[in-house]
């Protein structure tokens, strides 16, 4: 019976490769389109729920999901793992989240998605929960950009705080600033339900 050593394993192309997807990356440089589909499966819904937590609107959320994988797609052959894939992908989500405020800043009007208002329709019964949950989204979005940014990376994304100073490029002070401002702003909106 062979038994394998750490000298007679492969060695993978870079020594920073740390992660499944990281590989993918690797991978999807290399024409691979199974890694990419991999990758957006492993992804959509996190980017998804990110981007609706900003939004509010289902189809941007989908519409920016979709733009930054298309992004991940096109630089996948210069990406490099210096840090954690999760931190890399946010902040590409991120980008395309900025571009969006500027792109809806320079529109005249706001268009409402008639299946978003078809949705709303067919909702359950208003129950307490629902109450909380728009008192949320509301009390959310009185937040300023980088503290909804930064809570929503640490509570909705499990990123470290390392992880959100890298993905919103700030100081780690910085970080644990906005998430305590934040905490602190909903708490204040929300005491009521609790």
């Amino acid at each position: 019976m062979d038994k394998v050593t750490p000298l007679s394993m492969p060695e993978p192309k870079s020594a920073t490769i740390q992660d499944i997807d990281s590989l993918c990356m690797c991978s999807i440089a290399e024409g691979d389109r199974e890694a990419f589909t991999n990758l957006v499966g492993r992804w959509q819904t996190r980017l998804i729920n990110f981007f609706y937590r900003s939004t509010s609107n289902r189809a941007d959320a989908e519409d920016l999901a979709q733009e930054t994988f298309v992004e991940l797609y096109r630089v996948a052959p210069r990406y490099e793992a210096r840090g954690t894939f999760s931190a890399f992908i946010f902040t590409l989500a991120r980008r395309r989240l900025i571009d969006s405020y500027r792109k809806k800043s320079r529109r005249p009007l706001d268009y409402i998605d008639p299946t978003d208002f078809a949705m709303q329709q067919q909702a359950e019964e208003n129950d307490n929960s629902r109450e909380i949950e728009e008192a949320f989204h509301r009390a959310l979005s009185t937040l300023p950009d980088k503290q909804r940014q930064a809570i929503l990376l640490l509570q909705q994304q499990g990123l470290s705080y390392d992880e959100i100073a890298e993905v919103l490029d700030a100081s780690l002070s910085a970080v644990k600033t906005w998430i305590h401002r934040a905490r602190t702003h909903l708490r204040e909106e929300l005491r009521e339900f609790a």
